[in-house]
């Protein structure tokens, strides 16, 4: 009785009791989840590109999509505060559920561009919940183990979605009804959990500036990455299906593109650990540049150097989210946690709403291979920045920067929960 008494009082020590079945939940929840996303991903050009529709249009559903994730971003702390982590969880889900639904009606791109906006805001949504539930459920002992589970697992789910294309008829509503199960096949783990719901979440300010005085480098890497990730899982399948590869081409490109993330991300990382983090991110952004110039000198050619080519092109610009996030933290003081990570995520969506548009205006004109052009100039100039902030700024010592987590830019850092980690990190200047 007095060990339960002081579970009760003592937050982290109920933490630490939370069984590992019920935080599995949030987990399995999301896998599913990515699983149905990613063949949409997939399917919704390949669709378009089949029936004879311009790849405008499928330009203007990703940045429909980008439009909603924004709105995701501000309107999900309000339903959080309203009705909990666990109802909000099923409401988006139940929304991502709808917009799979429209999608199965046919090709009709204004609805489409609706439903995919729609899907933006559920999605976003469902990583700031489902990532500050998951924070406020683990200790900071096991936290980033356990992130770094959730994050493999979801990019593990994409890729399988991606996969899926493959053996879906595009010319039904199979894609879509695959869509659906697996969503709702997601609401179930977490209907049924145990896991404790956090308290309402705090309100959570942007301030890009006070960000930007914090980490310039930080702040600067969330804007390139988010329109690279955009870009790059948005207008890939649109080009591969306009240079006429067939759509088991296309479902093995996107596949092989989240194995990008987990091959690069973990030896980057343990490199940032040990040197200026800095370093690495200009060097991640280098690597982008090297890959996207070699897809366009073996752009129409052949598919395994394609696969090989946006598998690297992939895992280097998501590899500048997670680098760019420690980096950030690092810089931070305790107290500064939590309004950096909003504006962080604040900056993240609007570079993800404003790039995919700017890609489908100039792809009007230039070609579908727009996207490439694009990311070369987004990942020099950030790779420059960073090489000039080296020059302007001292490194943060060793023994006072945090731990590498692997991070995916598909999985957005929860606005409203910045959880602190066991030692006041000190502030230096970027």
């Amino acid at each position: 009785m007095q060990k339960q008494n002081q579970a009760t009082t003592d937050p982290g020590l109920a933490a630490q009791s939370a069984p590992l079945i019920a935080i599995a939940s949030v987990i399995v929840s999301m896998a599913l989840i990515a699983i149905g996303n990613g063949l949409m991903f997939a399917y919704i050009p390949v669709r378009l590109g089949a029936d004879g529709f311009d790849p405008t249009w499928a330009g203007l559903i990703v940045t429909g999509l980008s439009a909603g994730g924004l709105a995701g971003c501000i309107l999900t702390g309000p339903l959080v505060k309203r009705v909990g982590h666990a109802r909000a969880f099923m409401v988006l889900s139940a929304l991502i559920a709808l917009s799979n639904a429209a999608i199965g009606a046919g090709p009709i791109p204004l609805l489409w561009i609706a439903a995919r906006a729609l899907y933006g805001f559920a999605i976003c949504g469902l990583f700031i919940v489902a990532q500050s539930w998951l924070n406020d459920a683990l200790p900071n002992a096991i936290r980033g183990r356990v992130m770094a589970v959730f994050y493999v697992a979801y990019i593990a789910g994409l890729g399988v979605g991606y996969a899926t294309l493959a053996v879906v008829d595009i010319h039904t509503a199979a894609a879509s009804l695959i869509g659906i199960t697996f969503t709702a096949l997601s609401i179930l783990p977490v209907g049924m959990t145990r896991l404790a719901q956090p308290p309402a979440p705090q309100a959570a300010s942007v301030a890009l500036r006070r960000a930007w005085r914090i980490s310039p480098v930080g702040v600067a890497g969330m804007l390139a990455v988010g329109g690279l990730s955009m870009i790059v899982s948005g207008f890939a399948p649109i080009h591969a299906t306009a240079k006429g590869y067939s759509q088991a081409d296309v479902a093995l490109l996107l596949s092989a593109m989240p194995v990008g993330t987990l091959i690069l991300q973990i030896p980057l990382g343990w490199i940032s650990d040990r040197t200026d983090r800095r370093y690495v991110l200009a060097g991640a952004a280098a690597l982008a540049v090297v890959a996207s110039v070699l897809a366009i000198v073996f752009d129409g050619g052949a598919l395994m150097a394609l696969v090989v080519i946006y598998l690297i092109w992939d895992g280097a610009s998501e590899s500048i989210y997670a680098l760019s996030s420690a980096h950030a933290a690092d810089r931070a003081a305790k107290d500064e946690l939590l309004a950096l990570s909003s504006s962080m995520l604040f900056a993240w969506s609007l570079a993800g709403f404003i790039v995919p548009g700017i890609v489908t205006a100039l792809s009007a004109v230039f070609g579908t291979a727009t996207f490439i052009y694009v990311g070369i100039v987004i990942a020099s100039v950030f790779c420059l920045f960073v090489l000039w902030r080296v020059l302007a700024g001292r490194p943060t010592p060793a023994a006072t920067s945090g731990s590498f987590a692997p991070m995916s830019a598909q999985t957005p850092l929860p606005v409203e929960l910045a959880f602190a980690p066991d030692e006041p990190i000190r502030h230096a200047k970027d």
